[in-house]
């Protein structure tokens, strides 16, 4: 006698599942192949070098009083013994995107699934990194490995940049004038905003002049922020696939729209992703599980709201603007 799958019907019977996932089933490696790792340290460490220049100028400006330059970053690749000053931003932002990779990574390995070492993606930007990815080379084929991959890396980052903008806003400095002069000045998500109303109660958070960990931290959080986004094969689109695979490409669809509006209106770099992640869902949908009847239990749905509540706490509009 089948045994109820909990939707009213007996157990789909196995030759239909493979019928239907035939061709992953025969795209599954029997044996996952040793990679080389230099591909991975030599990236990692040009985003060391690239993340300390950048930390560089974010630590002589805390020094200076004034907020960053753009055209100053470039300066320590000239006077490299300036290196020195950017440990701080950049050990902290490492140590939170290493932390938020290595949470998918060891999630994946829990469950056997094949994944790639961390890639990290240096870059000549504000912030010295497009952040780093990790490579899922074989299915995932639970609602519950799905959901336990998509959710560890956002929480283990986000553990970490907690305690890094504490610190981080507790060592800022209050000035009034700090914009007067930026070339681009950055927005508060409401984790900082806590903080500052914590540490200097009587302080716009507009004069707070972040500790380099503190900035660290704020990169961080927006990395946190656009990782769980609910669109498409983000962390945050893996944890609505799970618990909502029915409506999962229209919702998508429909926030990645809204983003297209939130750039209209807020902040111009929310447009970019908007169009980027609607051709991506239009393109490319999520992959199926082996068994889309499994049901989720409580405590997912439970930490469902943890991640929502961090998504709230990282996320903000105006990532910058103009003074």
């Amino acid at each position: 006698m089948s045994q109820p799958n909990g939707n009213g019907h007996g157990r789909t019977p196995v030759e239909v599942i493979e019928a239907r996932f035939r061709d992953v089933w025969e795209s599954r490696p029997t044996r996952a192949k040793p990679r080389p790792m230099w591909p991975a340290l030599t990236l990692f460490l040009l985003t060391v070098i690239s993340t300390l220049a950048v930390g560089a100028e974010f630590g002589l400006s805390y020094q200076q009083n004034r907020e960053p330059s753009f055209e100053r970053m470039f300066v320590p690749f000239e006077h490299p013994q300036l290196l020195a000053l950017g440990v701080p931003f950049s050990c902290t932002l490492l140590l939170i995107l290493m932390a938020h990779e290595l949470g998918h990574y060891f999630a994946c390995k829990i469950y056997g699934i094949d994944v790639s070492y961390p890639y990290f993606i240096p870059a000549p930007n504000l912030f010295g990194t497009f952040g780093a990815f990790i490579r899922i080379r074989s299915p995932i084929t639970t609602r519950k490995a799905l959901f336990d991959v998509g959710l560890a890396g956002p929480v283990v980052g986000f553990i970490l940049a907690v305690p890094a903008m504490a610190y981080g806003v507790a060592y800022s400095k209050v000035v009034p004038s700090v914009r007067n002069t930026a070339e681009f000045v950055f927005g508060a998500p409401p984790l900082m905003r806590l903080f500052v109303d914590w540490f200097h109660p009587r302080a716009n958070p507009s004069w707070i002049l972040l500790h380099p960990i503190g900035r660290a931290a704020w990169v961080g959080l927006l990395a946190t922020a656009l990782n769980l986004l609910p669109i498409w094969q983000l962390d945050g689109g893996h944890i609505v696939y799970s618990l909502f695979s029915r409506i999962h490409r229209r919702l998508s669809l429909a926030l990645s729209l809204a983003l297209v509006a939130c750039g209209v209106f807020y902040w111009h770099g929310w447009a970019l992703w908007g169009v980027l992640l609607t051709v991506l869902s239009l393109r490319f949908k999520h992959p199926p599980l082996y068994d889309p009847w499994e049901r989720l239990d409580r405590s997912r749905w439970i930490w469902a709201a943890v991640a929502l509540a961090i998504f709230v706490l990282s996320f903000t509009p105006w990532p910058t603007n103009n003074p």
